[in-house]
């Protein structure tokens, strides 16, 4: 049976993609893997008008998915008020950490806790994606780190286990436990919707 002109340019255009019949047989099981997968969360709003600061706290606490996941994960661990002082973290990084710094409860110990706690959400956000989705979305600069510890498994031998908290204790021991929550944060919002819709007036009409 002799093709059309139309499918032949078609069948030239995805072999450049796919060169090899193995290469076809890869991406249709990756697609149909891929239905399987829960729905990502999308985020719809409208007519902003301007208000730049009801925009950006929303974008920040993902109309509260965030919240909502924290709860779910912490409540028998965290009590309300550590549960909102920790959905505080991830929105405002920067901010809160300078406020917990002041209060000189920056403690080893808590940079541990709280690390630990935010990998864990991490990891639950993340199981509604692929692999490949979730380490694209993480901070380039600590990939390698985060792929690791988000797909550390809860019954590894006690060599992973020890390989995994030797990476968050080394964090800390070089200070670096700041910019691995801010890193942290990033993932975990970007990871809580998976796409944002805006729709109407976004400008300030007045």
């Amino acid at each position: 049976m002799e093709l059309s002109e139309a499918k032949k340019k078609f069948f030239q255009l995805l072999s450049e993609k796919y060169p090899t019949v193995q290469d076809v047989y890869t991406e249709i099981i990756n697609l149909q893997a891929i239905l399987n997968l829960p729905k990502g969360t999308e985020h719809f709003m409208s007519d902003l008008h301007g208000e730049y600061e009801a925009f950006y706290h929303i974008l920040n606490n993902c109309s509260g998915v965030i919240r909502e996941k924290v709860d779910s994960i912490f409540k028998t661990t965290m009590s309300e008020s550590e549960r909102s002082e920790f959905c505080t973290l991830i929105y405002y990084p920067e901010e809160k950490l300078k406020m917990i710094k002041e209060a000189k409860i920056n403690t080893p110990e808590w940079y541990r806790f709280t690390l630990q706690c935010m990998i864990r959400l991490a990891k639950t956000l993340s199981s509604k994606y692929t692999r490949s989705k979730v380490r694209k979305a993480m901070p380039k600069a600590y990939t390698y780190i985060l792929d690791e510890l988000l797909h550390a498994q809860p019954d590894e031998n006690d060599n992973q286990m020890l390989y995994h908290n030797k990476i968050i204790d080394t964090m800390i021991g070089l200070k670096n436990g700041d910019n691995f929550i801010s890193a942290l944060s990033q993932l975990i919002k970007r990871l809580a919707v998976d796409h944002l819709h805006i729709v109407g007036d976004i400008f300030d009409r007045g």
